[in-house]
């Protein structure tokens, strides 16, 4: 992770404002993986069928500097698990462009961390999605954890700049402050914060998810461990595209907080492009695959397929008329236009309605309601696929006890100590990580 999205998009030309076109690109290399995470939303493992060749990736590279891209993220799977993945890395930095890697550090060796860094890399974000004990349940392998910590001490300590990034839901929620306090030991230079959302083996744990209501209680605790742990730490917070929207906390979290400004609708095809090792073109990494492929690289020029797929331009071209539900009347409609696509999609179906909205849950609690998610549909079990969710909007309940966060006493979460280990006993963690059963319910179809 180098910069984000949003940030190249403050920093661009005029003329690239005129005429926009992607700035920064995350590009799966191969879907081969070390690790087995139950919320892998690609159920990464085996390398795909007919992945490209080293030849071809040096070609896409000469496509995306002729694009005018400024940063390209390579990720997996597990990007060095493929033998030229350092050839591609330095061929992205030879053009002049910045090269970041997103890894699960399972087997971030120090041979591989000077490989990037003679290769030029500039950022190597490390995922870590909770202490010990949930980050090795939630990445499927006892020792993932350590592998992790010591990663990013290698790229600490290297001429590298170590970011980190971390999956917010039921399990790593309540482990938010204590894993601040961590990293601020660690030496990241900046973390990268996103929701937990149904997509490839995270549509098969509902229990995992957050429900829209609970980031009535997220929120808060995410300023608070901006304010109070990261920025004294001079740590940058980066909220993914899934967090937000607007409400009384859009000015601290997002932007740094004190430019004035704030989200601006989803930038996928806009100023962000997503790539499949097999060649797939999409206008974000995270979309489903199959309703947002809008071309290959085999077939076609990056460039016209991103100018003239109807897959990857419907997203730039959504207005109040294409939303439906909440977001069509919302006060905000016209410039967030729902939030992040991939998120409204792999929950409801469809993009146009985003129940992970803090203006939403803010709303509906002064109306002295709530909308909870159930399950209609399972996912098929493919690359990037989703289920389909439908919301119930119920009463709120009595408010019983001190404020809790995921059950704790939210005194108990802020003041974990990340030596200490996990709230969670072991019972509770294995059952929130269980598949969920598929009787009953019928198999959506791709």
């Amino acid at each position: 992770m180098g910069a984000t999205p949003r940030e190249l998009a403050r920093e661009v030309t005029a003329t690239e404002r005129e005429h926009p076109h992607p700035l920064y690109v995350v590009w799966e290399i191969t879907l081969r993986c070390d690790l087995g995470c139950k919320h892998c939303g690609s159920r990464a493992g085996p390398s795909r069928e007919s992945e490209l060749d080293t030849e071809q990736c040096l070609d896409v590279v000469a496509q995306l500097h002729e694009l005018g891209v400024k940063e390209i993220t390579l990720i997996g799977g597990e990007a060095y698990l493929r033998e030229d993945w350092d050839v591609i890395a330095r061929e992205i930095t030879k053009r002049g462009m910045v090269c970041g890697i997103t890894s699960g550090g399972r087997n971030l060796d120090a041979e591989r961390v000077a490989r990037a860094v003679d290769a030029g890399v500039r950022t190597i974000s490390v995922s870590i999605d909770g202490l010990e004990a949930t980050h090795d349940a939630q990445r499927g392998a006892r020792g993932a954890f350590e592998s992790a910590m010591a990663s990013a001490e290698r790229i600490s300590n290297s001429p590298m700049r170590l970011a980190t990034n971390t999956q917010i839901n039921r399990l790593s929620m309540p482990e938010l402050p204590a894993l601040a306090g961590m990293l601020t030991e660690l030496g990241t230079k900046a973390w990268q914060i996103q929701l937990t959302v149904p997509m490839g083996r995270g549509a098969d744990r509902a229990k995992l998810l957050l429900q829209p209501f609970e980031l009535l209680t997220l929120y808060p605790i995410l300023v608070w461990i901006k304010e109070q742990r990261l920025d004294p730490a001079g740590i940058s917070l980066f909220p993914g595209n899934n967090i937000g929207y607007f409400g009384p906390y859009e000015s601290a979290l997002r932007f740094r907080g004190d430019t004035g400004a704030h989200w601006g609708g989803c930038p996928a095809g806009k100023w962000s492009l997503g790539l499949e090792a097999d060649g797939k073109i999409k206008a974000c990494p995270s979309l489903p695959s199959t309703a947002y492929t809008g071309g290959l690289v085999r077939e076609a020029r990056i460039a016209d397929v991103i100018r003239t797929a109807p897959e990857i331009t419907s997203i730039q071209n959504r207005g109040r008329d294409d939303l439906w539900g909440f977001c069509s009347s919302c006060y905000y409609a016209e410039v967030c236009k729902a939030g992040c696509t991939w998120t409204s999609h792999v929950l409801l179906g469809r993009p146009g309605n985003n129940p992970y909205c803090i203006h939403r849950a803010t709303e509906h609690e002064r109306l002295g309601v709530r909308e909870r998610l159930e399950r209609l549909a399972h996912a098929p079990g493919t690359p990037f696929d989703h289920g389909a969710f439908g919301l119930v909007v119920e009463p709120l309940p009595a408010i019983i006890g001190g404020p809790d966060v995921c059950g704790f006493p939210i005194d108990r979460v802020i003041g974990l100590d990340w030596r200490e280990g996990t709230l969670w006993s072991a019972a509770e963690i294995e059952e929130i990580l269980r598949q969920d059963e598929r009787r009953g319910l019928p198999v959506l179809s791709h």
